[in-house]
């Protein structure tokens, strides 16, 4: 019988999908992006710094080689990725500006706060730093895993035996699959007194840790502005925001100009990108206490900005704040893999401050004590030697005389065994001295390691017998690290106030005309002469020209019954067009401007009244007859609209209007109109649909169009749809009573709006 053909194995779309991407998100998470606890290195940067050091043997002190080199040696046995990123990699560990404390001694063009790029890596050449040999010095003592590399040809390592508090120390930046880790930097010296305060005081909590660690401690400087209170909460919870801005100096020169220095930038900031965003806000004139600026830096960040003679150095530095990068946020993550009973995978987890300085500590003592066996283990195989060159050293002539009369190396061993008392190994290294070695002296000399080597057996015994002891030489190590490496803190903590801003400051205070069209663009000129010549789109016409200041507030009632605000100042400055109000404004769609006015800026006051008006109320009304009267909240701008008014479904509002006068009158497109008391008309101090003001006729062909409170003897102007307009007395509309349906006072023609005279 035949073998049946092999069927294809079949597998759900969806299980197969999921497990193949959870696959790849656990090699993403443990394999790439985070870094480890112990040595605080991702896997590339592991590579990069074990190749260096173990293969190309590129120390602090050797001459250092070709990146190309580098890349070559880390791709071909250890990290089977791109090399570029491989290159970039190692770029950044050469970056002081990038790494707090770089592990990697570049020479060539390795990029600079502008945001330049490296040279390629034919051009550049590297070593580590004497720092990173601290990382690496104790890898033959068995201290650490190692594992096959990617073709199992060669060993590597799963951490390093660093004796640094590297991820502490640099920080760590990653982006996982559905994680991500941002560790900030810190100063070595306190992070050494941090961890010498929890090897004397092992149940110490962040709390405690915060009197040694005073914050991050930003590789370009800057000046931090959390408190205390907020630092503890971001170490205690592993997250947080740490607000983070750069520093400045005021010069004065002669003839009375004076300049602010900018000699720190936060963390991360391209130089060359804040110097452009600096000058647009000048050219643009949103800066207008500032002339120019300008990039003298050198090897230390200095960017100068001219100042005005009058202006304020502190209001300058305070509009830089709120709208450049001159001030930024470091959004604290401290998420990291912790070590499991697999050495080779480690586990995601957020941690704490704590958290961070025990699993070093940890990892120390775990390295020291495999040191320390590793160094018995050695101590004991060379004594072992030494007890046998001893031994015979009383007979030599015997041993001699064996070794000449034996037949063959394996004899020689053999009857040395028997004569001697020898095992295999002292034999065959009785057999591999010289015979020089057989002199007096260096019998002495042999005597004299002897003595030496059991010494140290004898100390090395008592601290592996010890914890306490193991502990003590963990702390004097770390602290010989800091004082060694160790260097002032750069980033300044809490070092002054946050600068008040106040928008107004920084409008340039001239006349201005705000045009609205009735299309629904907006824009701002320094004066209209003739409105029929401003330039408009095809088919548009001016629907309001509004004359004030910069300094006045633009507000817009739109149908859908919501008020917005504007500065003037914000409004486009332009001769074309303008941009439409959606662009400014976050209307809705079909939402049109209803009314528009300007809020003059009162001296002395927050806000000032509507244009002849003391109070600030207005009427409003809908096209279906609904009204009411309120004062609206115009205090603060809001491009996202406050809600004026309920409107119905198939309802808009048709008019806005400031309250001038005891009398209202109600217009319908149809000419109708109806006269009654203002306080017929409800007053709301919340947004609501009000009472019925007229009734416009159940057919839907007519509507209101608008409604004004005017005093009894005054006149009012009522627009036709052609554009024409026809004076009117208030007591020329018959008086009725609210909600009636009025007479026809228009009697050609109809009527489009009404306004005030």
């Amino acid at each position: 019988m035949g073998h049946a053909a092999s069927l294809p194995l079949e597998t759900d779309l969806r299980t197969a999908a999921e497990e193949r991407y959870l696959s790849y998100a656990l090699s993403v998470i443990t394999s790439r992006a985070l870094p480890d606890v112990r040595d605080g290195l991702k896997p590339v940067q592991r590579r990069i710094l074990y190749a260096m050091h173990q293969n190309l043997r590129l120390t602090a002190g050797a001459r250092p080689r070709k990146s190309a080199a580098v890349v070559g040696e880390v791709l071909g046995k250890y990290h089977p990725h791109g090399d570029q990123a491989a290159y970039e990699a190692m770029v950044r560990m050469a970056q002081p500006f990038a790494l707090r404390y770089p592990l990697v001694h570049g020479e060539g063009n390795f990029g600079s706060l502008d945001g330049d790029s490296a040279a390629a890596m034919r051009y550049t050449e590297a070593r580590v730093t004497a720092l990173a040999e601290e990382m690496l010095a104790d890898l033959g003592a068995e201290t650490v895993p190692f594992r096959a590399n990617y073709d199992s040809t060669l060993d590597e390592p799963i951490v390093l035996p660093s004796a640094i508090p590297q991820l502490l120390m640099n920080g760590s930046t990653g982006i996982a699959v559905g994680m991500a880790t941002n560790i900030p930097p810190h100063n070595l010296r306190e992070i050494v007194a941090a961890l010498v305060g929890m090897i004397d005081e092992p149940e110490l909590g962040v709390k405690g840790l915060l009197k040694h660690v005073k914050g991050p401690d930003f590789p370009t400087g800057g000046e931090m502005l959390n408190s205390k209170r907020e630092l503890r909460e971001v170490y205690e919870t592993g997250q947080g925001a740490i607000r983070l801005r750069g520093e400045y100096t005021e010069e004065r020169l002669p003839r009375g100009k004076r300049q602010i220095v900018v000699t720190s930038l936060p963390y991360t900031v391209n130089k060359a990108e804040l110097v452009e965003q600096i000058a647009q806000e000048i050219l643009s004139r949103r800066l207008p206490q500032a002339i120019d600026v300008r990039d003298e830096s050198t090897a230390d960040v200095r960017v100068v900005l001219e100042l005005k003679s009058d202006a304020s150095a502190d209001a300058v530095m305070a509009y830089l704040y709120k709208h450049t990068a001159l001030q930024t946020n470091f959004n604290v993550n401290l998420t990291c893999l912790l070590p499991t009973d697999n050495p080779a995978v480690g586990q995601p987890a957020r941690v704490t401050l704590a958290d961070l300085c025990r699993h070093f500590l940890d990892f120390r003592m775990i390295v020291v004590t495999r040191r320390l066996e590793h160094e018995r283990r050695q101590l004991e195989a060379r004594l072992h030697i030494l007890e046998a060159l001893a031994r015979i050293y009383d007979d030599l002539d015997r041993a001699i005389r064996i070794i000449r009369k034996a037949e063959s190396r394996a004899d020689a061993a053999t009857k040395l065994m028997d004569a001697f008392r020898l095992d295999q190994v002292q034999a065959d290294a009785i057999l591999e001295i010289r015979l020089y070695q057989l002199a007096r002296l260096e019998i002495e000399k042999i005597r004299a390691e002897r003595a030496e080597r059991r010494k140290r057996l004898k100390e090395i015994e008592a601290l592996l017998a010890k914890p306490r002891e193991r502990w003590k030489l963990v702390r004097t190590e770390l602290v010989a690290i800091g004082e060694k490496y160790g260097d002032a803190r750069r980033t300044k903590i809490g070092g002054g106030e946050e600068l008040a801003y106040d928008p107004e400051a920084y409008i340039v205070h001239e006349e201005a005309t705000v045009l609205l069209s009735r299309d629904g663009w907006l824009k701002r000129v320094r004066e209209v002469k003739d409105p029929a010549a401003t330039r408009l789109r095809e088919g548009d016409a001016v629907a309001a020209m509004l004359p004030g200041t910069t300094r006045d507030r633009l507000v817009l009632y739109s149908t859908r019954g919501t008020v917005y605000v504007l500065r003037v100042a914000d409004v486009p400055a332009t001769t074309g067009y303008g941009e439409p109000v959606q662009s400014l404004l976050k209307f809705g769609d079909g939402e049109r401007v209803a009314a528009a006015r300007l809020l003059r800026a009162a001296e002395g006051e927050g806000q000032g009244a509507l244009p002849g008006l003391e109070a600030k109320a207005v009427l409003v009304a809908t096209a279906r007859g609904y009204g009411f009267r309120t004062e609206p909240d115009l205090s603060e701008t809001t491009r996202a609209g406050r809600r004026l008014a309920r409107v119905g479904e198939g309802d808009e509002v048709v008019s806005v209007e400031p309250v001038l006068g005891k009398a209202v009158v109600v217009a319908t497109a149809r000419g109708n109109m109806v006269r009654f008391g203002l306080d017929e008309v409800a007053e709301l101090s919340g947004p609501g649909r009000g009472v019925i003001l007229t009734r416009p006729g159940k057919d839907g062909e007519d509507r209101v169009v608008g409604a004004l409170a005017l005093p009894p003897d005054a006149e009012f102007v009522a627009v036709t749809p052609e554009g024409g307009e026809r004076r009117l007395d208030v007591r020329d509309v018959p008086a009725g009573k609210r909600g009636g349906k009025g007479q026809k006072v228009v009697k050609r023609g109809g009527v489009a709006a009404v306004r005030a005279s």
